[in-house]
């Protein structure tokens, strides 16, 4: 096998699905001037610099509130992540006897909850059944529907198969059926157009470090005006400080503790680069390296993709399995020998394996961002080409 050594080549980074990188040049220098200039605790005083730094996070909230088309900013709670987003709303919502509705592509920061609060207060849980490729009709969801249903949780787009289920078909249903529907958007926040009020989104949970190009730490939970969740965490808010239990006033309700202000600080920069550039362009350009991945890694042979075929409607993500090879390895090989990152196994996804028949083995996934070029993706053809007649 040819090539140089991975630390004397540039990275060619293909595991946005996980976390984006490079971010703008404008997200950096947001977390440093909110770390220099506005270090203070936001909302944990009346001085000037606490001021400017409650004012970081408001005007972080004013453009998530623009993205995703929610009237009020304030509906929107700020999380370290996508997984605490959704146990935010999972275990804030579901009491002892109700029954959910979930997908067989969820991640586990779906499944766990779920499966945890099954065992501790006695929910019922249905995984209906996409079609191999991660496909969903939405009339499944309203089959599995039973008198108790309280909540249908999807993902937006499984972080496996790249395929997008039919959130506003999905939020009729809900809407006319008088349940609430989680939206998970941990592949699609920034990369695929979302309108909560359109769409029938009650809750959106949401990263800030993937298609929203902020930093790590940073996410969200969009909650309906209508709907109250149980906080997942209690402590300090910086209001209502006199009372003895958590305040109703949002979203200092859902935000005990110290927010991250300098990494909320990089998100805003990354949502009003999204907005100025526009989703739609972002995920025409994204369909566009994807399409070129797939058509490149069929003409190899030997390998299967994983999720809708070419041409199909799917986010920048291209998963596969190459005949006679351990995944972990083709990842290792691309990696060190060919200065390529993408992310091999199970990716906490294992029942989207076992919708695409590959639990026994993992697969190997590769998926474009913001920034990613068709030489990037040219030469990451090459390389898997390479390695597979090496195997051959």
């Amino acid at each position: 096998m040819k090539v140089e050594q991975a630390a004397e080549r540039k990275v060619i980074y293909l595991d946005h699905a996980a976390t984006s990188w490079p971010k703008p040049p404008e997200v950096y220098k947001a977390v440093m001037d909110a770390m220099e200039q506005d270090g203070a605790n936001p909302g944990r005083g009346s001085h000037a610099m606490a001021v400017r730094a409650s004012r970081v996070l408001f005007n972080t909230r004013k453009a998530l509130a623009k993205l995703f088309h929610v009237s009020n900013p304030n509906d929107i709670a700020f999380a370290l992540n996508t997984t605490m987003a959704l146990n935010t709303a999972i275990k804030g919502l579901l009491q002892s006897g109700d029954h959910v509705i979930a997908t067989a592509v969820e991640h586990n920061s779906v499944r766990r909850p779920l499966e945890y609060l099954r065992r501790a207060i006695g929910i019922d849980v249905t995984y209906v059944e996409p079609n191999g490729c991660g496909e969903l009709d939405a009339k499944q969801i309203e089959a599995a529907i039973q008198p108790n249903t309280r909540l249908v949780v999807v993902n937006h787009s499984s972080n496996l198969l790249g395929s997008i289920l039919p959130v506003a078909e999905i939020g009729e249903i809900t809407r006319r059926r008088g349940i609430k529907l989680l939206v998970d958007a941990a592949q699609t926040a920034g990369l695929l157009e979302i309108n909560v009020e359109q769409m029938g989104i009650d809750m959106l949970a949401f990263p800030g470090h993937k298609g929203l190009l902020g930093p790590q730490g940073t996410g969200g939970l969009y909650i309906h005006p209508d709907m109250e969740l149980e906080p997942l965490l209690h402590g300090g808010t910086g209001s209502q400080s006199e009372a003895i239990e958590q305040p109703k006033v949002r979203p200092d309700r859902y935000e005990a503790g110290t927010q991250n202000t300098a990494g909320i600080s990089g998100l805003k920069a990354g949502v009003q680069h999204i907005l100025h550039e526009t989703v739609q362009n972002i995920h025409t350009r994204e369909w566009t390296l994807t399409q070129q991945m797939m058509e490149g890694l069929h003409a190899i042979g030997g390998l299967r993709l994983l999720g809708p075929e070419l041409g199909k409607a799917r986010t920048g993500i291209v998963s596969f399995v190459m005949d006679g090879a351990d995944p972990s390895e083709i990842g290792f090989i691309l990696d060190q020998h060919y200065g390529i990152a993408v992310r091999t196994g199970f990716h906490c996804t294992p029942l989207a394996h076992a919708t695409a028949g590959t639990v026994e083995t993992g697969a190997i996934r590769a998926s474009v961002g913001c920034f990613t070029t068709k030489d990037e993706v040219e030469a990451f053809v090459a390389a898997v080409k390479e390695i597979k007649q090496h195997y051959s």
